[in-house]
């Protein structure tokens, strides 16, 4: 019990406290959605999600970090395991709106890209650390890219193009945190430029097609890409100050808003709490990324930085493109709201890199 206290007094209590604020908001808003279709499912299962991921993250925190950054071949065996999860996608699970990206076990849909994401991270925290005075040589940024590029394709094809942005992101933040030559940074960057355009000829589908352009002229299609826009606006708009209400936003209540509980949950809670629902939505997010970069600030391992750093890429990314998608910023590539969309797997992966960060918080003070 006292090696239990002191450990919690070490911990990062507002890390922990601004991660559950965010998953409360949530609840609150899937609540009022589930309300509205008089089916309280996935607010059950959020709830029994949320309790999973805090007792995760409480056993992952009371955990030696340093296993991870000592162990490379636990490290890639969680990786092998992760890719072959992406694989079997392909084979056993039910294709949903045209994607293949959860295998279902009864009510509960599970979704390893969700895990993948905290792995790599892991994984490429591991890989720098332990070559950060070669990163000179072009070799390591190859390889590195050939970590991402693995599960990358795999998630493509299925096809979800945003989780392969989200994945990309990470990548480059571990590797300008690494400490890679400028040089060989604008050199990535030009490259991937060049492979945005051979994407959009050859590799990218109709539909996602569709999407970009239609973010880009959301007026072609009006009852299309379109549609999704512009009730994301108006719920947006129509929330003025306050909100409606709990329960009372018409555009979340009636289903003019497309997925709610998901991917347009900014724009529901922007409805029924108002402005002052996302003053406090942004002020827990700038908490919570916050306590990520002090930790990678205090880290005294180059592990222990490079995974706080590409844990609060994770976190910033999926939050820019959420609400950029909700704004009418971004296209719509079905990236959720950190903590807050409804979803299970995202909800304990999320969980599981708070407890990593717990851990090398309380073993670097």
């Amino acid at each position: 019990m006292k090696t239990f206290l002191n450990h919690l007094r070490k911990s990062d209590l507002t890390l922990t406290v601004s991660a559950i604020l965010l998953v409360a908001l949530g609840l609150l808003s899937i609540g009022s959605s589930s309300a509205g279709r008089a089916d309280f499912l996935n607010f059950k299962k959020q709830i029994v999600f949320f309790i999973l991921g805090l007792v995760l993250m409480i056993i992952v925190s009371l955990l030696d970090y340093r296993l991870l950054k000592n162990d490379p071949y636990m490290v890639f065996l969680l990786y092998a395991l992760c890719c072959l999860a992406l694989l079997g996608l392909f084979f056993f699970a039910p294709a949903i709106r045209g994607v293949r990206s959860w295998y279902k076990i009864g009510p509960i849909y599970l979704d390893p890209i969700e895990l993948i994401k905290i792995v790599l991270i892991i994984l490429l925290a591991q890989y720098f650390s332990k070559r950060h005075v070669e990163l000179y040589r072009i070799k390591h940024i190859i390889v590195s890219g050939l970590y991402v590029l693995l599960p990358g394709i795999m998630i493509f094809r299925q096809p979800n193009l945003g989780s392969v942005l989200i994945l990309i992101s990470i990548w480059l933040i571990v590797l300008l945190v690494s400490g890679i030559r400028l040089k060989s940074f604008v050199i990535l960057m030009i490259c991937g430029l060049l492979l945005v355009g051979v994407s959009w000829q050859f590799l990218l589908k109709d539909y996602q097609k569709e999407r970009i352009s239609g973010f880009i002229f959301p007026q072609s299609e009006p009852l299309g890409i379109g549609w999704n826009y512009n009730q994301a606006k108006i719920a947006i708009g129509s929330g003025g100050l306050l909100g409606k209400g709990f329960n009372q936003g018409s555009q979340t209540q009636y289903g003019f808003l497309p997925e709610p509980q998901n991917d347009f949950i900014f724009s529901a809670i922007a409805e029924e709490f108002g402005l002052a629902g996302i003053s406090v939505l942004f002020g827990l997010f700038g908490l919570l990324i916050w306590r990520v970069m002090k930790i990678a600030f205090l880290a005294q391992t180059n592990f222990s930085r490079l995974f706080a750093a590409g844990f609060g890429a994770l976190l910033v990314s999926q939050l820019f493109i959420n609400i950029g998608m909700n704004l009418g910023l971004a296209p719509i590539i079905g990236i959720s709201l950190p903590l807050v969309s409804y979803g299970g797997s995202g909800l304990l992966s999320i969980f599981l890199g708070l407890g990593v960060l717990q851990s090398i918080k309380t073993h670097y003070t």
